[in-house]
């Protein structure tokens, strides 16, 4: 881990000068790291940032501030004045106002009653294509204007927005319910007797509450004379000033002042993990001012004025002050609590309420008024119906010209038509209303009900239920589906959502020696029946001399069990490094070696180890249900409370002057020792250590001391000698990471830098088949004849790097034998070694033990000790008191007193603590890695816990480079130009290697600090020009608000880099700037609402800190390792199926009216309609509405398991690989090709040779049928992958369908003379006509010949490994060589084109970059399968439904699936084989 900082020529590290800037603005365009911040200088450019910065102060003034009324409030003169009374008759007026105080209300929903309507007015008409409808269907209302009626548009318009607006609205309700819920909780508030509140709980009120009096029981006191007593309200009936009341593991319902509290010296323990994010309890005391206010009349006679600061979301800092009698003390943070905490371990606690619903710093740091969120591919079609409207203009121009010139050329002559001429505007009118249908009415519609299909495909998702807390994967906001398919960052909360917030004791350091503890895994592993226990064994715990400074001399015994003969079948191993050796001794060992040689060294060293362990602390030990509890102030602490019970030191008893332990006799006899607690110097993040002063059982006085390594070692007394040892250690660790980074630097690497999931060796060859037609004989399976799959796994899976039982690790560490066999002299034999002695050795070993601990994502602590006479802690005891009592720099004091004490100390080991993740987190956040998605993980804890957990989590590998950010170690910009320069260097020298991973990490004060341009200069901009480059980010201390604006920031400069001016209009069309990288926020608490509100995606864990998060997300799950399963599978499904139903809806539009474009010359362009109203009206709902909508909820263009092993695959979304502007283009040009062929082979085939019906229905009729058949056949059946029944269903129902529409229409419609010959025409005239019947097949066959044809030769290009040569290669005649020596036959097995493998790309081309077609082809070799499948398990062992629920699903799949075959595939009769032999490796 290294720190960068800039030593800087003038005093207090000034800004760096105009010229340093200048040189890290060329070091960042030479090293392509400044991309995001070139400007393209146009003109154009500032114009719409003006107008964007215009409209926005507009909105301001007048439509927040004067309409809504939401104006930024300007400060008080001197804070908020609220006097301390047991009740205020009349509300106190906040002096900003002019009114009073907020009420306790809060709001999470997005509306309100008074502006639903209009926000989302606005919303719906932004969307483009429904503002057009709108320009359309206006006009359209005017008489004598439209030839197709004059509400066709506008009606089904306000239809389709009313149902959107209603969906928008219950999905708002829901939110406003959860908020009833949450300010209707109960509180208990100070009132006068007598006094009924104006609305009871409405629980209490129906008799579902019971009432419970807690009066005047939590402080003790009964006062018949009181005018006040407690009742029971609601938290939205509080207000600002009241007193309220706080029972034991209550949370809180507003911010407050402690004015009373039940623990020892006024002291009340907060927990504020639902608020920062930090599992730590915090201490709160009563201010000294405030002494008598521990009874009602106390806090009647109390006089006093409190003044506090506004409202504001700092969370780490409090102003305010308190006068009482004349007497004037500062409040603090130490005396305030802010709502979202509860109370922990404090029997009771009284306030008075300072802030009140959305003035509370938890809501002020929570984004109050959320946007409502649109698909990223929302721009995208909406630059698509920007064009269609350019096509709809230039046809509805084009005809119009059309008229005019045959209206000069013809219509002058025609005596019928005189004076019926129509004038140009209307006619152009006209063609733009009859041509706006080419723009999809119905899509968004038609795109919610594929959603609402989405949705229910992702809810149902057994692969994402989690069993433990019986919690399904659920949508709560499914109008943004395809963004999961389009994700680049990840920011995850840590506590809650990667970590369990469960701590255990795991390692320990003694000596030089590391040991296991697993009692845990054993204990729980036995309960399930999984071990074998032995005979207990009886530990003596001997006594020593006072010259070996261990502390009790008294013999006590331990019981504990015999080692395991299974033992090694469960052995621990480590998240982050699952390939690391563990020590084969556990701490059962080291009991034993303490039994049997109590009086050896290391016994002797032991035994004061666990006794320290045992000792330092301030866990209070509790009664509950016969067993004994611990209330401790951090989860750290509990877990070594709970390692010193389980090897034999049971803490049974603790108050502030005593801490007595119980040890369990070998005979089964308990003894109890107590030792007398003299002092306890607090930890605090400015010490990083925490010290305890006990006088043992022999009178004598110990000192004992744990904290972080960086702090206890210059305090040891072999400090010079501690320091060397630890450097030493920490260059052999450099070279070693150097020489592992230059390893993994020669490793292959995908397209986007990263290291791949597998590599694939392909030789292919095209091998004839004899079959003429149809599918072939041949099993699928034998298409491959050589497969080596057998290495093709993820990167280190647990099972096959699980370390042999039998290895020696170099920590001193020894081989596990069976506890009959060998000998104590054998087992033991490296504690005799006299290094164990040896304080060199020792801290060389110690440091490397830690250095190994924090890779592996454990939480390490030192442990140091010494003894001190009467006389010396007499002396010190003074100064320590004089601090502790003055009221002038109190803390400081302190910290200098116990710096004095805490001195030469000598090592005692060292303590590993697993802050045990969540199940599969390692194994997901790789999955993300490798899917080209940038993980950050912000949290509220602290920076050594923050990195403890990214080395567990696989954030940070044991070779990352990490660099922090700390505003305190000098000037930012000066840090990140030493960043930057490194990179630069990297990048020179190992310019053909991959980059090393690196993160970054900074604080919420260093963060706040990016902000002061004056102090820091540029560090901002150039902070967020090297984000891009950094592969993860760890930001720590960081308060809700700074979250999500840190979302905020990241999704405004995640855009892709700008291109230069010079490109050509050509060139951009075809390369159009990528969708920029989206942002996903992930967490658990009411602490990361702003986060999920912030991202474009928000993903909210029913975890620990309750169901904010889950509830306000627009998806939820129960564990963070779904995650990888919602992104990699349904964000890429939902992805592919909605940009495929884009461009589908957008084409069948163009391919339908293109005909009708093209019958205009032969009706003088007069705006006759070639098809018959009926049907044009119903064409969207019945007969071309299945064929998009099933595929866009059904379809897989690859498997589940194939996605999840290959998490390459998901850059193709990122890349907008679905949805891109020449994919459109292609389509378009499909559409128009294919409309010119369905009106020529219709108007040639039938429209010059029919017998019985040459009319304009007959004609028209048999263009919308091919129409029809042949936009079902290309969208269900050629286009579509995963075909099941339902697909095929859907095809039926649609076809069959159309020909009773046909029977309907010809017995419907009433005899008489129209234009278009309906009645009985399918009977008697067209439909009896063999001609028409002819034209419809020849139609609808020769578009499935070409699709087939292109289909199959594209296929056989991919699979050859020639789609991709280019037109170069295909103008060279080697090319068409190679072709025509492969079409003889002559190829031999195995030398197939390897030439144009290699030249496409060949082995050398990421998977990622691979074809569908390629990796559908791949899924049907049954080998590939199968391990692919293995691979996507990893980390979801016990997921989803039972094996037997698995086979039965799988059997019913093959049932229904169809298309294996080459020709419902459209792979043509020539189908190659696929694979000639595979090798797929790691």
């Amino acid at each position: 881990m290294r720190s960068f900082t800039r030593s800087m020529a003038d005093e207090g590290g000034a800004s760096v000068d105009n010229a340093s800037f200048e040189k890290g603005i060329s070091i960042f365009s030479k090293a392509g790291i400044l991309g995001p911040l070139r400007k393209t200088g146009t003109s154009a450019t500032t114009v719409t940032r003006t107008l964007k910065t215009a409209t926005q102060q507009l909105y301001q003034r007048y439509v927040l501030e004067l309409i809504f009324q939401e104006k930024e409030l300007p400060p008080s003169k001197d804070g908020r004045h609220i006097p301390l009374r047991p009740h205020h008759d009349k509300p106190l007026i906040d002096e900003r106002r002019g009114s009073a105080y907020l009420p306790n209300t809060i709001r999470t929903s997005r509306y309100t009653v008074y502006d639903f309507l209009p926000k989302q007015l606005f919303f719906q008409f932004s969307r483009l294509a429904n503002f057009y409808f709108l320009c359309v269907g206006v006009p359209q209302t005017i008489p004598g204007v439209s030839t197709t009626g004059n509400f066709t548009t506008i009606i089904p318009l306000l239809f389709f927005v009313f149902l959107t607006v209603v969906k928008e609205g219950y999905d708002d309700w829901k939110r406003h319910r959860l908020d009833k819920v949450e300010n209707a909780r109960s509180a208990t508030v100070l009132r006068p007797t007598g006094h009924v509140d104006s609305r009871q709980d409405w629980r209490t009120g129906f008799g579902l509450r019971g009432t419970r009096d807690k009066d005047t029981m939590a402080v003790e006191e009964v006062i018949p004379e009181s005018q006040y007593q407690w009742h029971a309200t609601q938290w939205k009936d509080l207000k600002v000033g009241d007193v309220i009341k706080l029972s034991r593991d209550e949370d809180v319902p507003a911010d407050i002042v402690l004015l009373y509290a039940d623990g020892e010296n006024g002291m009340a323990y907060i927990e504020t993990m639902a608020l920062d994010g930090e599992t730590n309890l915090k201490n709160k005391q009563v201010s000294k001012a405030l002494q008598r206010c521990n009874t009602i009349q106390g806090i009647a006679s109390c006089q006093a004025d409190f003044v506090v600061e506004d409202p504001n979301p700092d969370l780490y800092r409090f102003d305010g002050r308190v006068t009482v009698d004349g007497e004037t003390l500062p409040l603090t943070l130490n005396e305030v609590v802010y709502r979202g905490c509860t109370l922990r371990n404090t029997t009771c606690a009284i306030g008075m309420v300072i802030n009140t619903g959305e003035e509370c710093k938890l809501r002020r740091n929570a984004n109050r008024h959320p946007k409502a969120k649109k698909p990223a591919m929302e721009k995208i079609a909406n630059r698509i119906v920007i064009s269609l409207v350019v096509v709809v203009v230039s046809l509805s121009v084009g005809c119009s010209i059309g008229y005019l010139i045959w209206k000069n050329a013809y219509e002058h002559k025609a005596w019928y038509l005189e004076h019926l001429g129509v004038d140009f505007e209307d006619i152009i009118i006209g063609f733009f209303i009859q041509f706006n249908n080419i723009i999809p009415l119905a899509l968004y519609v038609s795109l919610e009900i594929v959603k609402l299909g989405q949705m229910w495909m992702l809810n149902s998702d057994l692969e994402m239920y989690d069993k433990v807390s019986d919690t399904p994967a659920k949508c709560n906001t499914n109008t943004i589906l395809e963004n999961l398919g389009q994700i680049g960052y990840v920011f995850s909360d840590k506590t809650g959502t990667l970590t369990e917030n469960v701590m255990k004791f795991r390692k320990m350091s003694i000596a030089g020696t590391t040991w296991l503890h697993e009692m845990d895994i054993l204990k729980e592993q036995e309960e399930q029946g999984l071990t074998q226990t032995g005979k207990g064994v009886n530990v003596m715990l001997e006594p020593t001399d006072e010259n070996d400074n261990t502390l009790t001399k008294t013999t006590t015994v331990v019981s504990v069990r015999s080692p395991n003969p299974r033992r090694s079948s469960s052995q621990w191993r480590s998240t982050g490094r699952p390939d690391h050796v563990q020590p084969e001794v556990t701490t059962e060992d080291l009991l034993e070696y303490i039994r049997l040689r109590p009086k050896a060294p290391f016994s002797r060293k032991a035994i004061q180890y666990l006794l320290a362990i045992a000792l330092c602390h301030t866990c209070l030990p509790e009664i509950r249900d016969g067993e004994i509890e611990f209330q401790a102030a951090s989860p750290d602490e509990l877990a070594l409370v709970k390692a010193a019970q389980e090897l034999g030191f049971l803490v049974v008893q603790r108050s502030s002057q005593s801490v007595t332990l119980r040890i369990s006799r070998g005979d089964g006899t308990e003894v109890e020792r107590t030792y007398q607690i003299l002092d306890v110097i607090e930890f605090s993040s400015k010490r990083k250590r925490m010290s305890i002063i006990v006088r043992c059982p022999d009178e004598r006085i110990w000192l004992i001391t744990k904290g972080a390594d960086s702090v206890i070692l210059p305090r040891l007394r072999l400090a010079q000698l501690a320091t060397q040892k630890a450097n030493e250690v920490r260059k052999s660790l450099e070279v070693e990471h150097e020489m592992q980074r230059r390893s993994e630097a020669r490793e292959l690497r995908n397209s986007f830098g990263g290291r791949p999931s597998f590599t694939i060796r392909r030789s292919i060859h095209l091998a004839r088949q004899n079959s003429v037609a149809g599918p072939s004989k041949r099993p699928i399976t034998n298409r491959s004849k050589s497969f080596e799959v057998g290495r093709m796994s993820l990167s280190a899976p647990e099972d096959r790097l699980r370390p042999h039982v039998t290895v020696r690790t170099a920590s001193y560490d020894v081989p596990y034998e069976d506890a009959v066999a060998a000998s104590v002299s054998d087992k033991f034999a490296f504690l005799d070694d006299p290094s164990v002695c040896d304080e060199g050795a020792i801290f060389t070993r110690c440091f490397k033990h830690i250095d190994d601990f924090a890779t592996e994502g454990l939480r390490t602590l030192l442990f140091a000790q010494r003894f001190l006479s009467e006389s010396e802690y007499n002396t010190w005891k003074k100064i320590y008191h004089d601090a502790e009592t003055g009221l002038v720099g109190r803390q400081e004091r302190i910290e200098a007193a116990g710096e004095l004490v805490e001195q030469t100390l000598d090592l005692i080991g060292a303590t590993a603590i697993e802050d045990k993740l969540q199940k599969g987190v390692p194994e997901t956040i790789e999955r993300l890695r490798r899917a080209n998605i940038k993980i950050w993980m912000l949290t509220g804890d602290k920076r050594e816990t923050a990195i403890n957990i990214a080395h567990s989590a696989r954030l940070c590998r044991p070779t990352s480079d990490i660099y922090i950010l700390d505003t305190t170690k000098g000037n930012l910009e000066g840090q990140i130009m030493d960043i930057v320069n490194e990179l630069k260097i990297r990048a020179e020298t190992m310019a053909t290697a991959i980059p090393n991973h690196t993160v970054i990490v900074i604080d919420g004060h260093t963060l706040a600090a990016l902000d002061e341009s004056e102090t820091h200069g540029n560090a901002k901009e150039l902070f967020y020009s090297l984000i891009p480059t950094i592969d993860s980010v760890i930001c720590c201390r960081a308060s809700p608000a700074q979250k999500a604006s840190l979302v905020t920031a990241i999704r405004n400069h995640s855009h892709q880099p700008i291109t230069t001016n010079n490109k050509s209009f050509l060139a951009y069309l075809v390369t159009p700037k990528r969708t920029p990288p989206l942002t996903l926020a992930i967490g658990d608490g009411a602490n990361d609402l702003a986060m999920l509100s912030a991202a474009h995606v928000g993903v909210g864990i029913s975890g620990r800190e309750g169901l904010q998060a889950a509830r306000v997300a627009d998806y939820a799950v129960g564990q963070f390792r779904f995650l990888s399963r919602l992104l990699l599978v349904h964000g890429r499904w939902n992805y592919a199926r909605t940009s495929k139903f884009i461009v589908a809806t957008f084409w069948k539009e163009m391919f339908f009216y293109l005909p009708t474009e093209l019958y205009q010359r032969y009706t003088g362009y007069t705006g006759t309609s070639l098809y018959e109203s009926w049907s044009l009206t119903v064409l969207n709902t019945l007969f071309t509405s299945l064929c998009v909508i099933v595929p866009g909820v059904w379809e897989q263009d690859l498997s589940a398991e194939t996605l999840m092993a290959v998490p390459e695959l998901y850059v193709w979304g990122q890349r907008d690989g679905g949805l891109n502007l020449r994919k459109y283009m292609g389509w378009m040009v499909a559409a128009v090709a294919q409309g010119v062929v369905v009106w020529w082979v219709c108007w040639g085939l039938y429209g010059g040779i029919a017998v019985k019906d040459n009319g304009l229905f007959a004609v028209g009729n048999l263009v919308f049928t091919v129409a029809i058949v042949w936009t079902n056949v290309k969208l269900l059946i050629l286009d579509t992958h995963y075909k099941t029944g339902l697909i095929l269903g859907a095809f039926g129902i649609t076809f069959a369908g159309w020909w009773v529409w046909q029977i309907f229409l010809a017995s419907a419609y009433a005899p008489g003379v129209w234009p278009y010959a309906v009645r009985g025409g399918f009977f008697s005239s067209f439909g009896p006509d063999p001609a028409w019947w002819v034209a419809l097949f020849a139609a609808v066959g020769l578009l499935t010949a070409v699709e087939v044809g292109y289909k199959s030769t594209k296929r056989n290009l991919i699979l050859s490994g020639l789609w991709r040569l280019g037109w170069r290669k295909w103008m060279q005649w080697e090319t068409w060589k190679g072709l025509l020596a492969l079409g003889r036959g002559g190829a031999a097995r195995g030398a197939g084109p390897m030439w144009a493998w290699d030249e496409a790309g060949g082995e050398g081309r990421n998977v990622e970059e691979w074809d569908v077609e390629l990796w559908q082809a791949l899924e049907r070799e049954q080998t590939v399968r199968e391990t692919l499948k293995g691979m996507g398990r990893v980390g979801h062992e016990g997921d989803g439904p039972e094996p037997e629920e698995i086979m039965k699903e799988e059997e019913d799949n093959e049932k229904n699936r169809v298309g294996e075959s080459p020709t419902m595939d459209c792979e043509g009769q020539n189908e190659p084989a696929v694979v000639e032999s595979l090798e797929i490796s790691k």
